[in-house]
């Protein structure tokens, strides 16, 4: 091939992320692994800090269940202290039932899941930090910004021993322990949100993987409970409504 001169290391473009070959090769094989689950329900603890005006940080706690069939379909059932919310994706539509208020949302989506996890974050302003692992190609979405990674170490995470990685990036740091065994599926992630003010951070403790379940036909549709009131997206954000709390 014209240009390549044997023995000489190619240009490293400025763009380029200084990563551990260690280090990439472990996320290459969570990012296969992950996508290559038909389907799968997963338990997780996740904690989202809050930063006060006075810079105080509150962490926010929640349990959710994810439960995902590919190529289209997902439904997270998260409960907390501000929140008891489920989200449905079904293939066509997308909702989301606030149990408390007994209000929902629905709206068409698009008609796989990677395409659907970016409308829900630019169209419906619903972020969902760790919804990249979630798509089919979860190494591409999580190297999107990374400027470094490295390996740290072998750490346990509950019963599990896991590969700890650690990435920085342009607008966050990310931090992910990925089990060794078997399969490599994600045991824990962190996120530090650099470019807000007392940089937040958002933590996810994966436990309890089903790979493969048999999921209930009814598992990803939502049918509005009697009692239930329908709002649409733009009006919830326009009047401040909240479908996390119990009406007033």
């Amino acid at each position: 091939m014209a240009g390549v001169v044997l023995g000489a290391a190619a240009p490293v473009s400025a763009d380029t992320p200084e990563v551990d070959p260690k280090a990439d090769a472990l996320l290459q094989r969570m990012s296969s692994d992950l996508a290559g689950l038909k389907t799968f329900s997963v338990d997780t603890e996740n904690s989202t800090e809050v930063v006060t005006k006075q810079g105080e940080k509150i962490a926010m706690i929640a349990g959710s269940t994810v439960s995902a069939e590919r190529p289209n379909k997902l439904r997270t059932d998260r409960a907390g202290a501000l929140a008891d919310i489920t989200f449905y994706y079904d293939g066509r539509k997308v909702t989301i039932w606030g149990k408390r208020a007994k209000l929902y949302a629905t709206t068409s989506a698009p008609p796989t899941l990677d395409q659907t996890i970016d409308f829900v974050r630019d169209k419906l302003d619903i972020d969902a930090p760790a919804a990249d692992l979630l798509g089919s190609n979860p190494y591409e979405a999580l190297m999107e910004d990374v400027v470094s990674g490295k390996y740290i170490a072998d750490e346990p995470i509950g019963d599990r021993m896991c590969h700890h990685l650690a990435y920085r990036g342009q607008e966050t740091d990310w931090q992910i322990w990925i089990a060794d065994g078997p399969k490599a599926l994600p045991c824990r992630f962190e996120i530090t949100s650099k470019n807000i003010s007392g940089q937040p951070e958002y933590i996810a403790t994966m436990t309890n993987w089903r790979i493969n379940p048999q999921l209930p036909d009814n598992e990803f549709t939502f049918t509005p409970p009697p009692g239930s009131a329908r709002i649409d997206f733009l009006e919830a954000s326009q009047q401040g409504q909240d479908l996390r709390k119990e009406p007033k």
